[in-house]
């Protein structure tokens, strides 16, 4: 191996210890901290004494309902946005308008989505501050991941696979619900888990769309107000009245955070590749 060859290896490698070092850093320095404080009572209490003592259930159903309602609006638009590109619109001028609208929609801040979602469904459609506005804000953010992901897997479907439907009488919408999805579903699955990943965690477009520091009482419509996590750490971290004696309280929430995301990323993975042992199988 010639010199600058060495060389060029040696920063490739040391780019990529630098970054996984610093992400098991981070890792290493959450669970540390905040592994003390994870508890029956931390999970299941709402929060007491100015936010210094207590739980995060509030915060935990907040986010979990709100990603869930999050999920029921992106999937569905995710997959037919998909489907209608790959199977009815290719080649198409207004599908190629389609996809530049996903691309430039990626690259938006989310603090836009939380701008765009204040004006148009809390005042223009006037659904309120609430976990509806909420949840389709985030649901707007994280829309071109369920798209580009649905797409590819459509993609990897054999086009022989649709020759032979065609071939025994099926219509092109039998071949897509009966053949082409059922191929494609451990790809949708994946961008359907990775994207419930990623807005969970999405704090900028929900602070004007309906989430509160602190409720004392849970949702019970999906026009009401609601606690986030991540908006429940972000406050702790930057307005609490004392932000030491509340800093085991972040790392706890942080730590359950990133469990809950983890988790979502791994169960993607798992059912990617049961799937794929099945089909090969």
């Amino acid at each position: 191996m010639r010199f600058r060859e060495k060389v060029y290896v040696f920063f490739t490698a040391l780019a990529v210890l630098i970054i996984v070092g610093l992400l098991f850093y981070i890792i290493f320095d959450i669970v540390k901290n905040g592994i003390r404080v994870i508890s029956w009572e931390f999970i299941s209490q709402p929060p007491r004494e100015g936010m210094t003592k207590g739980g995060i259930f509030p915060a935990l159903y907040g986010t979990l309902l709100r990603t869930l309602l999050m999920l029921i609006f992106v999937v569905p638009v995710g997959v037919f946005t998909a489907v209608y590109l790959n199977e009815y619109g290719s080649g198409k001028n207004f599908s190629k308008w389609i996809r530049l609208a996903i691309n430039n929609l990626a690259s938006i801040p989310s603090i836009v989505f939380g701008l765009f979602g204040l004006g148009f469904f809390v005042l223009f459609l006037r659904l309120g501050a609430g976990l509806l506005s909420s949840a389709l804000t985030v649901g707007l953010l994280t829309l071109p991941l369920v798209v580009v992901s649905t797409e590819e897997a459509l993609k990897a479907v054999p086009n022989s696979y649709r020759e032979a439907g065609f071939a025994l009488g099926a219509t092109k919408w039998q071949v897509i619900r009966m053949i082409v999805l059922p191929q494609a579903l451990p790809g949708i699955l994946t961008g359907a888990i990775l994207s419930v990943g990623r807005g969970m965690g999405e704090v900028a477009p929900i602070l004007f769309t309906g989430v509160a520091y602190y409720l004392p009482y849970l949702p019970s419509s999906v026009f009401d107000q609601f606690m986030d996590l991540g908006y429940h750490i972000y406050i702790m971290t930057t307005q609490s009245f004392n932000v030491e004696l509340t800093k085991p309280i972040q790392y706890g929430s942080t730590l359950v955070l990133l469990i809950l995301t983890f988790s979502l990323n791994i169960i993607a993975i798992l059912i990617r590749s049961k799937m794929r042992r099945g089909r090969l199988g």
